[in-house]
This record gives C-alpha cells, structure tokens and sequence, in this order.
C-alpha cells in the first residue's frame, strides 16, 4: 500500500535549520540534540529512510514562508517584508528541491506530469529496494507571484498547486486574518487556471473558500485541513465547516486530514502529554468526512510535519512518518474495506494527481 502525504514544508526547514532528510528521523534527531531546532521546531518526524520504511511514496513539498508581521520567532529567518524577498525565499526553497532531484535521483524525484507520475508509480509497484520520493510541489501562500503573466515562470519550473493564503495575503482572507476574495485574488485564479494549476484552499479564510468554488473552473483541494465539527469550542478560520465540506465535496476534492494534537483535541498543549490523543482522533477526523461524503473517496493525509511541530505535537503511537501506516488497522476495526483504505492513505491522491497533472 502506497501512503501519499500531501503536504510537508521540507525546503522552509532545509533553509531554517539545516535538516537533511536523506538522513532517517533517528539520525537528525541525534545530530541536532542540544541545539536550537528541536527547541523551535520539536524533534524531526521525517527522513528519506523514514519514508522508505513506511512507503511514503509521493509527498507534497511546499515552498512556504511567513510574513514578518506573522514571523514565527526571532530564529525565523524564512519572512518576508516585501515581495522582493518573498519571491527571493520561495525560488531558494524551489531551488532545494530542484537540487535534490540532480544530487540525489535515487532518492528524490519531482513530480510534475502525467508521465512523471506513471514511471514513478510503476518503480514503487514493483517494490525497488529503495525507490526514490516523488515530490509534488505546492506553493503555500502565493505573494511571490507579482501578477498572473509570472505564473508561467512557477509553472516552469514544477510548481503545481498554488494557495493563495497562509495568512491574509492581498489574494485574500487567510489564517487569523478574515476577509474574501480581492481582485488580485480572482486575477491570480484566473491565471491559475488558464495554466492548469490546482488551488489549495487549506489556510483561506470561509468567504474566500466559497467564492472559489463558484469561481474556480480547475481542481481544488484541502492539502491539510481538518473539520472544525470535532473541535469543542474552536473559534477559528483555520478548519473546515461543514459548509465547506460539502461544496469540497460537490467539486470532487480531496481533503488532508493533519495529524497534529492541536488540530485533533482542542485546548491541547504540549504540556498535556502526548498520551491524550491517539490515532482513533485521526481517524475520526477521516470517518466524519467519510460520513459526509457517504464514501472514501473524497480524503487523505495531509501531515504537515515538521511544518511548525514535531514528535512533541503528535499522536503518542506516532514516532515518525512511517507510522502513518498504523491507521490502517484502526480503519478496518472502524468498517473500512481494504480498498477503502488504500483510497484514504494514498490512492485519493494519486487519482487526483492523475486528473490534474499535465501529460507531459
């Protein structure tokens, strides 16, 4: 069974904190042990051993970096004031990936056609001692695109998703910053999907998230995202409502479930202990959306490691993204076929990509 994670911002921590995720979780931890990461980021849950062992097969990577008005802390130096610097860390981040897939082709791939895609699959069906990760890339908040004409530029290069928000961004509304599509916003969609690309509407904000399903002729996606639903008195434009469950729904989407403590208990803090949420809160986030759609068809996972958390902020049975196949038996106690199951950790995903990439 092939896991695909859509989302992981495996460049942001490459540049912030020097991982090297040909190493396995086990060895970076033991590298950085004493030093700033862990204290910033928690302990690594990720590592090319560690998606070998658990057939992490194809993996979103984000280019990401947050505005200095929402800068993570002083040792956040992935921020950007203007768009000169936005579009200066974004093609850096850009600039990893492609340098993996040059230095390290046995390990790493990018994913950005349809061909790409069906030779990368036929490697892992056959079981290869250790096929490489195929890499999707997803631009996670789009101020590095000054006007939709540079859109063919990103294009170029092997971008492929693109979401207009982390925070608010002059697209629209995003995380902690309310507000609906602007007219850049709908200027940028209209690039988009000229080009071909798909929208994550993950960190937009509810009114920009509905316009777009009216508005978006392309595919769509929840990357990460949970339902708000499952979430006891959560006051937050992060989550999926049921509203936007349905309109995801209704336009064929798949939505990522994150496995992260505070996105699955709400009111966790790391202080709590890992031992008061476990994988049946995974699951649940997955069976409510099951539930609303009436099949499995329709989510996946969408981890987020090491994307601001690490092994402190997870399930207690997960050490690292290896253990993402532990939800596998847990789906079949709860009634999910094989098949079902094999849809929700992986297939969703790659029948999404095999609609949306370009042939190539």
């Amino acid at each position: 069974m092939l896991i695909v994670d859509a989302h992981q911002d495996l460049a942001w921590n490459v540049l912030s904190f020097d991982r090297d995720y040909t190493l396995s979780a086990a060895e970076t931890r033991a590298r950085e042990r004493g030093k700033d990461a862990p204290r910033f980021n928690g302990d690594t849950l990720l590592g090319w051993p560690d998606y070998q062992r658990g057939r992490i097969g194809i993996v979103f990577s984000t280019l990401f970096a947050a505005p200095t008005r929402r800068r993570l802390g002083e040792w956040d130096v992935q921020c950007y004031a203007d768009f000169p610097e936005a579009v200066a860390l974004y093609q850096a981040q850009l600039d990893v990936y492609h340098r993996w897939a040059d230095d390290h082709p046995d390990k790493f791939r990018i994913l950005d056609s349809q061909a790409d895609l069906a030779e990368h699959l036929a490697e892992w069906e056959v079981e290869m001692a250790s096929p490489p990760v195929g890499l999707v890339i997803l631009m996670e908040a789009a101020e590095a695109v000054g006007s939709p004409s540079e859109l063919v530029e990103w294009w170029g290069r092997g971008v492929r998703i693109i979401g207009p928000a982390w925070a608010g961004t002059r697209f629209c509304g995003g995380t902690g910053e309310p507000g609906p599509l602007t007219k850049e916003g709908y200027e940028l969609m209209e690039g988009m999907a000229d080009l071909g690309f798909t929208l994550d509407i993950s960190h937009m904000d509810e009114k920009a998230v509905l316009q777009s399903l009216d508005a978006y002729p392309g595919p769509i996606i929840a990357s990460h995202a949970n339902a708000i639903a499952l979430l006891d008195d959560i006051d937050s434009n992060r989550f999926l409502s049921d509203r936007v469950i349905h309109g995801l729904i209704e336009r064929d989407a798949t939505i990522g479930v994150v496995p992260f403590n505070k996105f699955l208990l709400a009111g966790w803090q790391e202080r709590d202990g890992r031992h008061l949420v476990t994988l049946d809160c995974i699951v649940a986030q997955i069976d409510y959306i099951c539930q609303i759609a009436g099949d499995a068809r329709h989510v996946g996972l969408g981890s987020d490691f090491d994307g601001g958390f690490g092994l402190q902020s997870t399930p207690a049975d997960i050490d690292t993204v290896a253990d993402l196949g532990k939800l596998s038996p847990l789906l079949i106690k709860k009634g999910y076929t094989d098949e079902d199951v094999a849809a929700i950790l992986g297939q969703n995903w790659i029948t999404f990509l095999e609609d949306s990439l370009p042939k190539g």
